[in-house]
């Protein structure tokens, strides 16, 4: 069965976006920053095995509509830039995308699923289409603790980047309870340090 994991890149002090993101803007301004691991000019090796890991591993991702409406928008995905960042595969893993209303008219349909019905649906369906890889949680802040606290994930993994934003779109703001972590691997790297946590299996739902 398919392992669900929350994965995205946090300033050190809790942020996944800088100030007013928007269509044009993704990131918010400066946001760059906080995945300076991988839009560095030169990415360490360490941090390129961690995008490769992510390519190879994923067989399923789950994202907020906020997220598609960026990547779905002039400045998002494209033949150069996608999941796997600047080396894009051939084919993307099934997306689903969670939302309240359908886009209308997105440029992005073939492999996206929209999911009306709410984060459970998404988690479930997507794990479906996952087989034994992972079902990947990419973005943004809101499905991800959405997820959490519905107790549908099973690993955090946070990419901690080397700068302090002060303002933004904070990861976690939106998690109603305490939540018990297991610390798991630890990997630091000129541009970030990749933190991996399970979360403690009494504190999930039965699936």
């Amino acid at each position: 069965m398919s392992t669900v994991v929350a994965d995205i890149s946090m300033s050190l002090d809790g942020f996944v976006t800088g100030p007013d993101p928007d269509l044009e803007h993704g990131l918010g301004r400066g946001g760059e920053a906080i995945q300076q691991w991988v839009f560095a000019s030169h990415v360490s090796p360490a941090d390129r095995a961690f995008l490769e890991s992510a390519d190879s591993s994923t067989g399923a991702i789950i994202m907020g509509r906020r997220t598609f409406d960026f990547i779905d928008g002039p400045h998002g995905w494209d033949q150069g830039v996608s999941y796997a960042y600047d080396h894009p595969t051939p084919a993307l893993p099934p997306i689903f995308v969670v939302t309240h209303n359908a886009p209308e008219h997105p440029r992005h349909r073939a492999g996206f699923t929209i999911v009306t019905d709410g984060i459970a649906s998404a988690v479930s369906q997507a794990r479906e289409a996952a087989g034994e890889k992972e079902t990947v949680l990419m973005g943004g802040a809101s499905v991800i603790a959405q997820a959490i606290s519905a107790g549908l994930v099973d690993q955090i993994r946070v990419h901690l980047s080397p700068v302090l934003m002060g303002s933004g779109t904070r990861l976690f703001a939106l998690l109603d309870r305490q939540i018990n972590l297991v610390q798991g691997d630890v990997v630091p790297t000129p541009n970030a340090t990749h933190l991996t946590y399970t979360i403690d299996t009494a504190q999930r739902t039965r699936r």
